[in-house]
């Protein structure tokens, strides 16, 4: 279940994608869920391939997820939309491809950044706190790596190494 709040947030980018799209061709907005359904069931999909794969990504906010949600949303969106008798012309394709690898992977790519600054700034303050004089030196200042000052983020090697394989402890 530890997939569903990212789901959420990708089928909400989806429906960006869908409303935007409308509008842009003086479509009516409104009948945005025509557009949207195939995608959103390919996101839906999507969640459950990279939940299931061998290797699997462990994060579902990670890039190595997204980037799994990206490609079967299009993939498997374009498929339906096919299917149920809609078209799906090249420049869609391509649109569609990098609005929702944007949308899909691109708020993966911010959260990445946001953690990795918090954790740097988190780093930095226990320096700071361990060296100054007359302070209690922190557990983690004794080589604890599982003791963690209050109010600091959890950031665990697993974030870091979804992101960067050449961080992965194995």
């Amino acid at each position: 279940m530890r997939f569903v709040p990212a789901f959420i947030l990708d089928a909400v980018f989806v429906l960006v994608f869908a409303v935007i799209g409308r509008a842009s061709h003086q479509e009516d907005a409104a009948g945005f869920l025509v557009t949207a359904w195939p995608f959103l069931v390919a996101l839906l999909l999507g969640h459950l391939v990279a939940a299931l794969l061998p290797g699997r990504p462990r994060r579902p906010w990670s890039l190595a997820w997204g980037a799994v949600v990206w490609v079967v949303t299009v993939v498997g969106g374009m498929l339906l939309r096919v299917v149920s008798g809609d078209t799906a012309q090249v420049a869609f394709i391509i649109v569609a491809t990098l609005v929702l690898g944007l949308l899909l992977v691109g708020w993966r790519a911010v959260a990445a950044v946001l953690r990795r600054r918090s954790t740097a700034r988190a780093a930095a303050e226990r320096e700071v706190d361990d060296q100054s004089p007359g302070g209690d030196p922190t557990p983690a200042a004794h080589g604890d790596d599982d003791a963690q000052e209050p109010g600091a983020t959890d950031v665990s090697d697993d974030d870091v190494a979804d992101e960067d394989p050449e961080l992965r402890r194995d």
